[in-house]
């Protein structure tokens, strides 16, 4: 094989798995560490009853991430406010954002009949641009160092082979099961962001992807596994790995990047989704105390399914109607857990704590009452 240049179309790019040991001892020992965070990850998300608190906000957190790796950059208050309104005057970046949120959500429910295909690439890569796209057939693809404008790599070119090789990248995930799934969905990783199947979103649509293989493989139940952080924290090394298994077939040091990636954002997710829970507990305490009259738990719930809350919320969730509703949400705000925000003709109820907690590094709050939570 000729050797490899950047400026032409990598059509050359072999089917996998590729003809390298993908089991070393190091791979195996970085999938049992990360395989034992995926269980306690898992576990973990079990500790709070409704779903939805997780599901409903830790996505956003992954979306963000996902689109600023890609330069696509908003505030976590426009995310959240477009996240609950849905208002037309929200920016590009944000819109874009809360679709990657959306992409997500689709292929859970997806994944649940059938497994991963090219038509679910393309469906998810639609629903993250926003345009209806398929398979790239264009010619003159390049992807470029931001700094130097320099041509770092040309994917593959034409449909039909570009198709063939999302095939073969289908059949890998789920017909090699002699390798364990994270080391799958390592190489499938790889394979997928060389093969750049799309003239945009294919970083996004992979990140997805990965979540999705793993709930497809019961590895996860629900999609909030992280895997963003971990790639932002070490976007220099990720790229650079990419690269090397395009150059030089280094594929042991890409896979355990990979492995590692699971590890480490299973082990994060599982210290907030605790520290969430006892802000949960927290605040359900201390909305009891203060306000007995307004409390229930379906209430205190919707404030962290919702963190922007609004009326209709409320009314929707068969918790009251509008006069009712805004008696409660204003209550809440009186008392310091929430904050009331205008925003046009509506109001927005903002759960500053959660959002706090939510969309920062840190696990630890302050009680309502000003301390420190252990």
């Amino acid at each position: 094989m000729p050797p490899f240049d950047p400026t032409r179309s990598f059509n050359g790019l072999a089917p996998i798995p590729p003809d390298a040991d993908l089991e070393t001892r190091a791979i195996l020992k970085q999938c049992i560490e990360a395989r034992s965070a995926l269980a306690e990850l898992k576990q973990a998300g079990k500790i709070i009853p409704n779903q939805d608190v997780l599901v409903n906000t830790i996505p956003l957190r992954e979306a963000k991430g996902s689109s600023e790796i890609e330069n696509i950059v908003t505030t976590d208050d426009k995310l959240f406010h477009y996240a609950a309104t849905g208002e037309e005057h929200a920016d590009p970046s944000t819109k874009e954002t809360v679709r990657y949120r959306t992409a997500l959500f689709e292929g859970c429910r997806d994944i649940k009949s059938r497994p991963l295909t090219t038509a679910t690439t393309v469906k998810i890569c639609q629903t993250i641009r926003g345009v209806d796209i398929d398979v790239r057939d264009t010619l003159g693809t390049a992807l470029r160092n931001n700094a130097t404008d320099k041509i770092i790599y040309t994917p593959p070119e034409g449909e039909s082979l570009l198709r063939d090789m999302l095939t073969n990248w289908e059949k890998f995930l789920h017909q090699k099961t002699e390798l364990d799934p994270l080391i799958r969905m390592a190489v499938g990783h790889y394979q997928f962001e060389a093969i750049h199947p799309f003239t945009d979103g294919n970083g996004r649509t992979g990140r997805i992807l990965n979540i999705l293989f793993l709930i497809g493989e019961n590895l996860l139940e629900i999609p909030v596994l992280y895997l963003s952080q971990y790639i932002i924290e070490n976007k220099d090394d990720y790229y650079r790995l990419l690269q090397e298994v395009t150059t030089k077939a280094q594929w042991e040091p890409w896979v355990i990047f990979m492995l590692k990636a699971v590890e480490k954002t299973a082990k994060w997710t599982t210290e907030k989704i605790l520290a969430i829970r006892m802000l949960l507990n927290h605040t359900s305490e201390y909305v009891g105390a203060m306000a007995p009259i307004i409390y229930s738990h379906e209430l205190i719930e919707l404030t962290f399914i919702q963190p922007y809350c609004r009326i209709p919320h409320l009314i929707e969730a068969g918790i009251a109607q509008r006069p009712t509703a805004s008696k409660y949400l204003k209550k809440l705000c009186s008392i310091g857990v929430l904050r009331e925000m205008k925003t046009g003709r509506d109001k927005l109820f903002i759960h500053p704590k959660f959002v706090r907690l939510l969309m920062t590094d840190e696990n630890e709050f302050k009680h309502y009452g000003g301390e420190i939570a252990p």
